[in-house]
């Protein structure tokens, strides 16, 4: 995607909440023919000529139900480009990328939701209604919880194992479509989490304040450190550190697809509460601020639309941090692995690589940044032909590939292991 591309979709986008269908079409029409030319004289007339877009009110000051800001120049706040569009038939253009019917496109611009590649491939819009098995003397309770930035419900795994006296705990934040009971069921971390005497939190995204019921890992509010959803994330994590008596070294953030996104801006945003991040199928924290950003971030194209903003200046040393990537992920481009390792490593480190093969049959590459204390900061899982799933997941979940290899059991290795 180049400029002139971003800049059709920029105003594509406009059109459509604007109410030219039409104008927008062609204007799509147009910049997926491969050329990504520059919006002509007529579409800048037809968007002179359609009527204004509402305005809300003043920035910060006007609010939904749940508390939520509402932007300033549209009437919605704009919803997450990960939304798999399967209704819409797909065909490759020349280029090789996914071309829908365009009427189609329009429809997800409208609605707040771009399309993206590789959406075809991915399992339906949400998740399925499944309840994960809680073993004799464990618990998985519904919960909520509230701050000065919003409110969420959560799902808390308590390990028979270790009910009062936990090992750690591990803040599981789930991808578009996905529910607390989808995404436990799917990645098996209970399961992970009882052997280890984990706790496990589940923290639930909802319609109301994502359609998709993404986390807004692309919304600059969403961002930072002190407000929105980073802010009512870290408050649920403090609340449960008091209540079980843990420190920063037992406490721990993972997410896959936006939920990874997310996990990482918690790492850039809260290292004095979070030792150790899992990114699975992610982005790196600021790699988008709108929804064209990152729709183009998530093709692999983030440095060239999004310059990665300052660390927060927030206390505490860097997170270690391990990821998880498919190499066939035609959802979220495995560059953005790539991305997430280099803003957590740095040159002091040694690195090592090893080829594996998990049971499931799939071959992988490890890559290991070691300090020179000895203790891994950065690991990175390289999955050979996998797509946009969580890696040696449970069938019974969404967005899952059980073939390997476990990433909730080497996630877990990981924080609690150093070495």
């Amino acid at each position: 995607m180049n400029d002139n591309f971003a800049d059709a979709m920029r105003q594509a986008t406009t059109l459509t909440r604007a109410g030219n269908l039409d104008a927008a079409t062609r204007l799509i029409q147009q910049a997926l023919a491969g050329n990504g030319a520059p919006p002509t004289s007529e579409h800048a007339s037809e968007t002179t000529e359609t009527a204004p877009l509402k305005i809300v009110g003043p920035a910060n000051t006007a609010r939904n139900k749940k508390d939520r800001p509402v932007s300033p120049l549209i009437e919605h706040d704009p919803q997450p480009v990960e939304q798999a569009a399967a209704e819409a038939d797909a065909s490759p253009n020349p280029r090789g990328r996914t071309r829908r019917p365009l009427r189609d496109v329009v429809r997800l611009l409208r609605e707040g939701r771009m399309p993206f590649q590789g959406a075809k491939s991915l399992p339906g819009l949400r998740a399925p209604h499944v309840t994960p098995h809680v073993p004799e003397g464990a618990q998985f309770a519904a919960r909520s919880h509230a701050s000065h930035a919003g409110a969420r419900d959560y799902k808390l795994y308590r390990p028979a194992s270790a009910p009062d006296r936990p090992r750690g705990l591990i803040v599981m934040l789930h991808g578009c479509t996905q529910s607390p009971d989808d995404f436990a069921t799917g990645t098996g971390m209970n399961a992970v989490a009882e052997d280890h005497g984990l706790l496990v939190a589940y923290p639930g995204q909802t319609s109301a304040h994502n359609a998709s019921s993404c986390w807004n890992w692309f919304n600059p509010a969403d961002q930072r450190r002190g407000a929105g959803e980073p802010a009512i994330l870290a408050s649920l994590t403090r609340e449960l550190m008091t209540e079980f008596g843990l420190e920063r070294d037992a406490v721990f953030v993972a997410g896959l697809s936006a939920g990874g996104a997310m996990a990482a801006v918690m790492g850039e945003a809260y290292p004095d509460i979070y030792a150790a991040v899992g990114v699975h199928s992610g982005l790196a924290a600021g790699s988008a601020s709108d929804v064209v950003s990152a729709f183009a971030a998530m093709r692999g194209e983030a440095g060239t639309v999004v310059p990665r903003p300052t660390r927060n200046p927030a206390p505490g040393p860097r997170v270690r941090t391990i990821v998880f990537h498919g190499a066939a992920d035609a959802t979220v481009h495995p560059s953005n692995a790539a991305r997430i390792v280099a803003n957590a490593a740095d040159d002091r480190l040694s690195l090592a690589r090893d080829n594996g093969k998990s049971q499931g049959g799939h071959t992988y590459t490890r890559t290991i940044y070691t300090r020179s204390d000895g203790n891994a900061a950065v690991e990175f899982w390289l999955i050979d032909g996998a797509g946009h799933a969580w890696s040696g997941g449970q069938a019974a979940g969404s967005y899952t590939n059980p073939q390997g290899p476990e990433a909730s059991s080497e996630m877990a290795r990981f924080f609690l292991d150093p070495k």
